[in-house]
């Protein structure tokens, strides 16, 4: 992306302008002090739609309806005969007061929709869907999975519409958790993207910030709805979710075979990721968490190192083909026509992570482990998705948030508190099915290839990626982007 396409105008909010890696661009700073302006930037706009109650669509009608304060009506919309419906009733959006009703009847009495029913559900109902949007009305999405949908069938959305993108990074649940965690801080939430695909009303970029300020992001940047959907799907099959979750399944054997028990395994594997190397680069960045290693601890994280990130890179750039391609998009539409036939089951049911369900019980954060060897394996994947996004030109801000700041602020915390099922599993339905697509393939390489490595073949590792790792361009934008990080660390009971 160019610095032209990274840049926007507001009239509404104060747009500021940050430099990362050289590349100037524009973002938005989020608060609570902000609410008052949504009125102007949903000019034109009588009543907000949010189509589905999932992890995002019910995060995000109730952040709505709360940040606007009955001041712009936010509706619910819901297939006829839904099992959401009582959910929905239960946070206050209701038949009675004309706030919850069928999805289409809704969509056609809308100015502004936003479309937050499943990837698969929106492939298989956009033609209705857009046949009932009103003309001059605002299609919103929080994924581009329907652009790149509508790219492989060769349809377009509608002309006479706005069509824009406000993509929280973090699932439905830490977008309503830090909003209500935050309400006594201004600016806590859940950082966003924002992307104009279409701008027929010429007030698009406004109605995108005002939703990503209405929602709580602390900070709004822009990309674009393909840029987006690439990245998004690329990262929830790599680090953010299929990554470490083959990462954690492959560390765990090997630290039981190398004689650990059941407990202190799960300790140095998945503990250490989503406790001290999560809560240190969250803060401090991933050079931060090298610095915190003496110099014996850094020659073992460099041995892992040299030796996860080829195998990071060769996937990231393996799932980044697939995506782009559209491959990923088809694999995920098809999945979800055998779902009916073939539901998807639980994937907490191996030792690794019954055995996480009694280290929790008596876990001590203070005294968890930063197991060195776990750091660099980590780090080496997630270094190679960041420099794979970097190669595709994909902007910093989103570089730094898909590959970093969704997993140590929103994603990992969850893992923390109650295992990786219940971390995917409250995720959408395309990165439920990433997450098990790829997370074998993750486990495979690094047992197969990087531990034999770093274990029996240290002179065959490429010993200048470390030092490629600590000049890296990222650290000084994950530096950047820290100041702008709310006060308020997620908290899941």
């Amino acid at each position: 992306m160019t610095t032209t396409e990274l840049d926007f105008t507001t009239s509404v909010f104060d747009q500021e302008h940050i430099t990362l890696a050289g590349t100037r661009e524009g973002i938005v700073r989020g608060g609570r002090d902000l609410f008052d302006r949504l009125p102007r930037a949903f000019e034109g706009i009588n009543q907000t739609a949010v189509i589905g109650w999932g992890p995002q669509g019910s995060a995000q009608a109730q952040n709505l309806r709360d940040s606007l304060g009955g001041r712009l009506r936010v509706v619910v919309g819901l297939r006829d005969g839904s099992s959401s419906f009582a959910a929905a009733r239960d946070a206050g959006f209701t038949e009675a007061d004309g706030t919850l009703g069928e999805m289409f009847e809704v969509i056609a009495a809308s100015d502004m929709v936003l479309l937050l029913i499943s990837d698969a559900a929106q492939a298989a109902l956009y033609e209705r869907i857009f046949a009932a949007l009103r003309p001059g009305a605002t299609l919103g999405l929080s994924h581009g999975f329907l652009l790149g949908h509508l790219d492989r069938q060769g349809a377009t959305f509608p002309a006479g519409i706005d069509v824009i993108a406000v993509c929280p990074k973090g699932m439905g649940a830490s977008v309503r958790a830090l909003y209500v965690q935050g309400a006594r801080t201004n600016g806590a939430g859940i950082n966003a993207s924002f992307a104009v695909e279409q701008d027929v009303s010429g007030r698009a970029v406004e109605r995108a910030l005002g939703w990503s300020v209405g929602l709580g992001a602390p900070y709004t940047f822009r990309t674009t709805l393909r840029s987006e959907y690439v990245s998004d799907l690329t990262g929830e099959r790599a680090i953010l979710l299929g990554g470490v979750h083959g990462i954690v399944e492959s560390l765990y054997r090997r630290f039981r075979d190398q004689g650990l028990s059941e407990t202190d395994a799960y300790r140095h594997s998945v503990d250490c990721v989503t406790g001290p190397i999560s809560r240190t680069v969250s803060k401090d960045g991933l050079l931060g968490l090298y610095r915190r290693l003496d110099a014996g601890q850094r020659e073992t994280f460099g041995r892992a190192y040299a030796a996860a990130y080829p195998v990071g890179l060769e996937l990231t750039h393996e799932i980044y083909d697939e995506v782009s391609s559209g491959n990923e998009i088809r694999s995920v539409i098809l999945a979800g026509r055998r779902l009916d036939r073939f539901p998807m089951g639980r994937i907490d049911q191996a030792d690794m992570w019954r055995a996480g369900e009694v280290a929790r019980q008596d876990r001590d954060d203070e005294a968890l482990p930063l197991d060195p060897f776990t750091a660099g394996i980590f780090c080496g994947v997630m270094m190679a998705q960041i420099d794979t996004f970097i190669e595709q030109g994909h902007p910093y801000s989103e570089i730094a948030n898909e590959s970093v700041i969704e997993a140590t602020d929103s994603l990992n915390p969850y893992m923390h508190a109650r295992g990786v099922a219940y971390m995917v599993d409250n995720c959408s339905t395309t990165a439920r099915l990433g997450s098990r697509k790829w997370a074998p393939r993750f486990d495979y390489l690094l047992t197969q290839t990087a531990y034999p490595a770093a274990d029996h073949d240290p002179g065959s590792l490429d010993t200048t990626l470390v030092k490629a790792f600590e000049e890296h361009p990222i650290h000084e934008v994950l530096r950047i982007c820290a100041q702008m990080r709310p006060s308020v660390d997620i908290f899941v009971q």
